[in-house]
């Protein structure tokens, strides 16, 4: 056997045997598939639905800044840096955190 005649036995072989590995996948691919489809429908929700949680995330983080803007005028900090701690005087790291909204 010609060493050309072996190579291309050789990529038959590889070939074959890739086949097998992609047929043996199929069904694995096509359950996936499905039970994506099955979850995609399992939790969209419908337009008022959303409409109800975005209105209702943008009342609490409304009501969350006013909470931080109330602890800040009690005296108290509400950046990463010092938050909780008793402040004394202004502090950029608040009043930039504040005005992020």
């Amino acid at each position: 056997m010609s060493q050309l005649t072996q190579a291309l036995t050789e990529v038959e072989e590889k070939l074959r045997s890739l086949l097998e590995e992609v047929n043996h996948l199929i069904p694995y691919v096509k359950a996936l598939e499905e039970e994506n489809i099955k979850l995609k429908r399992e939790c969209t929700l419908p337009e008022k639905e959303t409409e109800r949680v975005i209105a209702n995330a943008e009342h609490i983080q409304g009501v969350a800044h006013d909470n931080l803007e109330r602890l800040y005028h009690e005296g108290f900090h509400v950046c990463h840096l010092h938050f909780g701690q008793p402040l004394e005087g202004d502090c950029l790291f608040c009043m930039g955190f504040l005005r992020k909204d």
